[in-house]
């Protein structure tokens, strides 16, 4: 790959011996601080702390303080210590901090309890979608993704137990995390005691200041809000771009590390892709390939990070790597803003990020690959500045950087929000559209989301919450259609059945490569694969793996099985179970009748339903939008008239995921409200 920039040395030439010394020292600093220094100098050491007397201030005189600051300045991990030191955790109040992703907020959990030496769990802990570590009793400081939080305000309103809420990485727009700013600013008003603490890591923060402050006066001391901006160390960053447009960036990246790693001085690389699938290829390519460096050369540890990884694959990144050894971290732009890596001297960008984006048009939500904004190229390079002069690949060109837009589109502008919808008129606020929201999201996705909710009768003709299915749906941790997929499985007799499904639809990489190459991995997946489709396949690892596997690793490694995802899986029906046994909803097993599971499968995911062409492609049957079967579907190989899909990938093409075979006089019997059946299209 060619790179250039002018006025730069380009990638391959020698170093001047200037920067390659200022690079070594520093890289040498970085090392002494990690082993030498004692945590609390290592502390003090970090830009927040300078900061720590003023930002204390200014929270107690406002109500709601804007931090800004680079990644990497202490934020997410000092600022919930100050003030769990400055007392606002006592008398029983918890210091909250929201992260918009769970591997945040369980590394950074971690490291605080590290740096407070307590037990995690204790004083410090963190909850996430379906895995909770706190104790209701000890915990003082809280890590928490926004949409748990959130999810707070069903049982606790006004949030009392806490006396600071921080929203961290606002500048990322999450979903939850603006609706967490809406609710927020409503609590304020009842809580005038409560402080926010809202941190950003670009410089958005008067959009953030605006929407806070309440104060019409001209009088600046009656203002409720301030911003506070922190200085933060930044070594220089070169940029290089490539020379011409690239078309495998996949392909580009792995062959840029080795390009490093052969001609540039010692410093970890920071790779971005878009998501696991091409990590996962990314990391066992570089694996493969460093078996071909000379014995004498530096060794290479490619290491993956993104959300779905387990706790102790994520912090596999943070440790040091072994003598001799450069590692290399392959991550999804979670490693943009959310985690700091230190060590990090040489970042290679793809240019694209993977975003989930709703099409009110047609009532589909993808994951699609789209080229990222200048403000996530910005941050991107920002992580090779952090010990040294570092340097920032591009795998595109200079001209392609400047037509990028300027930010990303907020997730609540982009994303199918019936899950919100159903949330907030769980909280009573019914009239939706009037909600303060700091981006009003477009009334296409509103009424789109509407119209869901209601065909799933979790709203009534009048826009209101259905008792109880509406609220009971609200308080599920998932979806609404899944979610009514297992409170109407007692209709089919099929809750164990559709508690596995649910479970299993949760989790991701069931199936591995492993590196004993004698195991064929199809022929594996044959054994539990079935024609009704994906739905039932995957009960039937589920089924093998808490009955012949015993829970097994060893079971999972034979049969190309992944043991922590259905480790997983497990702990997650377990959590499931307890909010069907809530709501006292039968739970019975239907056995071998797939047809009872496939129609319950349609009571929830009759929207999501498709019809063969003649050339082997689908149409949706509402919208007559064209998709296509995933290559990972059991059914890639096989024809199937009609099926129910559980969600849309679009990367070259929209491909289904997830699919179960249906008859289509069901969708008529099952959703009259939405089909009607005519028996000469069949």
């Amino acid at each position: 790959m060619a790179f250039w920039k002018p006025g730069t040395i380009a990638p391959g030439t020698s170093l001047d011996r200037e920067t390659e010394k200022e690079t070594n020292e520093a890289l040498v600093t970085f090392v002494d601080r990690g082993t030498s220094l004692s945590i609390q100098q290592q502390r003090k050491r970090l830009p927040i702390y300078k900061s720590r007397d003023q930002i204390l201030y200014l929270i107690e005189k406002y109500q709601t303080t804007i931090i800004v600051g680079h990644t990497g300045c202490g934020k997410t991990t000092q600022i919930p210590q100050y003030l769990n030191e400055a007392g606002w955790a006592a008398n029983g109040y918890v210091v909250a901090c929201t992260q918009p992703r769970r591997v945040a907020a369980t590394t950074v959990a971690d490291r605080v309890a590290t740096e407070m030496n307590v037990k995690l769990g204790e004083e410090v802990g963190y909850s996430i979608r379906f895995e909770e570590c706190y104790s209701p009793t000890k915990t003082r400081i809280k890590y928490m993704t926004d949409g748990m939080l959130f999810r707070e305000t069903f049982t606790d309103p006004l949030l009392t137990q806490y006396s600071v809420i921080m929203i961290d990485e606002a500048h990322e727009r999450s979903l939850y995390t603006d609706v967490l700013l809406g609710i927020l600013k409503k609590i304020l008003k009842k809580r005038p005691e409560l402080r926010i603490i809202v941190s950003s890591a670009t410089l958005d923060a008067e959009a953030f200041y605006e929407y806070f402050n309440t104060n019409t006066t001209n009088d600046s001391e009656k203002d409720n809000a301030s911003i506070i901006s922190l200085e933060g160390k930044m070594f220089p960053v070169d940029i290089h771009y490539s020379k011409t447009p690239c078309s495998d960036y996949v392909e580009a990246s792995i062959q840029t590390v080795f390009d490093i790693h052969v001609q540039q001085p010692f410093g970890d690389i920071l790779v971005f892709l878009t998501g696991r699938d091409e990590i996962d290829f990314a990391v066992g390519e570089i694996s493969e390939r460093a078996t071909t460096l000379p014995r004498s050369a530096m060794k290479i540890l490619p290491l993956p990070i993104y959300a779905g990884l387990q706790l102790e694959q994520q912090l596999q990144i943070f440790e040091p790597a072994p003598y001799n050894t450069r590692k290399v971290i392959v991550a999804t732009n979670i490693a943009e803003a959310s985690i700091t890596l230190e060590g990090i001297v040489y970042v290679i960008d793809c240019g694209f990020v993977k975003l989930r984006a709703h099409n009110p048009k047609t009532g589909m939500e993808s994951l699609v690959v789209t080229p990222i904004s200048k403000a996530s190229a910005q941050q991107r390079a920002g992580r090779a500045g952090r010990v040294g002069t570092g340097k920032t690949y591009r795998l595109y060109t200079e001209d392609s950087f400047y037509k990028l837009n300027d930010a990303s589109i907020p997730e609540i502008q982009r994303s199918n929000l019936a899950q919100v919808v159903l949330h907030l008129k769980a909280l009573g606020i019914d009239n939706v559209l009037r909600f303060d929201f700091l981006t009003p999201p477009p009334a296409e996705l509103m009424i789109r989301s509407l119209e869901l909710l209601y065909s799933l009768k979790a709203l009534d003709d009048h826009g209101r919450l259905t008792m109880p299915l509406g609220m009971q749906l609200a308080e599920f941790p998932v979806d609404p259609m899944l979610g009514k997929i297992l409170l109407d499985s007692y209709k089919f007799q099929c809750g164990e059945e559709m508690l596995s499904i649910a479970a299993m639809l949760s989790v991701q990489d069931v199936f591995i490569i492993p590196s004993n190459s004698e195991i064929d991995v199809d022929e594996e997946k044959r054994k539990f694969t079935v024609e009704e489709g994906d739905h039932i396949t995957l009960l039937n690892v589920f089924n093998a793996f808490i009955t012949r596997g015993k829970k097994s690793a060893r079971w999972c490694h034979e049969h190309c099985l992944n043991f922590r995802t259905l480790s997983r899986a497990l702990s997650i029906r377990q959590h499931l179970k307890k909010y069907l046994d809530r709501f006292e909803v039968p739970i019975e097993s239907c056995g071998n009748d797939t047809v009872k599971i496939r129609k319950c499968l349609i009571s929830g995911y009759f929207s999501q339903a498709a019809k063969m062409m003649p050339d082997g492609s689908f149409r949706t049957v509402r919208d007559n939008v064209i998709l296509y079967v995933h290559p990972s579907s059991v059914l890639f190989t096989r024809n199937a008239s009609w099926v129910i899909f559980h969600e849309v990938v679009e990367t070259t093409k929209a491909f289904m995921r997830d699919l179960t075979v249906i008859d289509p006089s069901w969708l008529a019997e099952l959703a009259p409200h939405f089909y009607e059946f005519k028996k000469s299209e069949k």
